[in-house]
């Protein structure tokens, strides 16, 4: 019988950050405080004991409303922070594309950028020379190779940032609401780009609030609220079902012992 091996194990991940609390100061307390080096501080768990496991295929989404703590989480996936407790294990190449502003210098030119991007993800120089025009073509940029990158729209941004970071295939996709920019037709054809890196086997996280995607494209899904775990399952269609429900209700968090959990992470 053959064994499924996860390339990404997560297990009993909590992140926690230490917050200064100035709620019950007036703005001189606030400042003279600060002077004195005497503010008080508060933990702040992001994520709360966080248990998931994907193989070379999966595309898990993560759901949650804001202050979930799904950016968060992806950080700590893609080793830009480690956890407070717990342990995430990896194998093999990661990508991750978390915030599309970050690699792009705002007064080089869209070529000069492509270029710094890619130094940016580890490519060489060679390599984006040889996909440059591909980069172009397939973010709908090739009449602004040589505007600065500050002047384009938001959706342009998104477009390059996408067009660069789905370049390799890596064994492991890390994207957060990447596919939520742009127009119809480009939130297509990245959607196409999207089954094209999975079906070469790589494992992919994709948080976003557009739960079409996650029903059309995800085997897997977590749901997150207010840093926890609600549950880690392969019930796609019922999970996204209950979740939309509990948008429009405003909760309390749905009954979901019936749906079969996989929370501990697959071990």
């Amino acid at each position: 019988m053959a064994v499924n091996m996860a390339i990404l194990t997560a297990s009993g991940v909590s992140i926690c950050f230490m917050v200064r609390d100035y709620k019950d100061d007036s703005l001189g307390q606030s400042l003279l405080r600060r002077l004195k080096g005497s503010y008080r501080k508060a933990p702040f768990w992001a994520n709360r004991d966080i248990s998931f496991s994907l193989e070379r295929g999966d595309l898990l989404g993560i759901i949650g409303g804001n202050g979930a703590g799904k950016s968060t989480l992806l950080k700590a996936v893609a080793g830009i922070m480690p956890p407070t407790q717990g342990e995430i294990r990896r194998q093999g190449s990661l990508a991750a594309l978390l915030e599309l502003g970050s690699g792009f210098d705002p007064e080089m030119t869209v070529r000069e950028n492509i270029y710094l991007r890619g130094a940016f993800l580890g490519y060489t120089h060679r390599f984006i020379q040889e996909k440059y025009w591909e980069i172009l073509a397939f973010s709908e940029l090739e009449d602004f190779e040589n505007w600065p990158f500050s002047q384009l729209s938001s959706g342009m941004r998104s477009r390059l940032a996408f067009a660069i970071a789905s370049l390799v295939q890596p064994d492991i996709l890390v994207l957060d609401e990447v596919l939520a920019v742009g127009d119809g037709a480009f939130r297509a054809k990245s959607e196409r780009k999207m089954r094209e890196i999975i079906e070469g086997g790589a494992a992919t996280i994709l948080v976003t609030h557009a739960i079409h995607q996650v029903r059309s494209l995800c085997n897997k899904v977590l749901w997150l609220h207010k840093g926890r775990q609600v549950i880690f399952t392969g019930a796609v269609e019922t999970v996204c079902d209950r979740y939309e429900d509990f948008l429009r209700s405003g909760g309390p968090l749905p009954d979901l012992s019936g749906i079969e959990r996989l929370d501990q992470g697959g071990l």
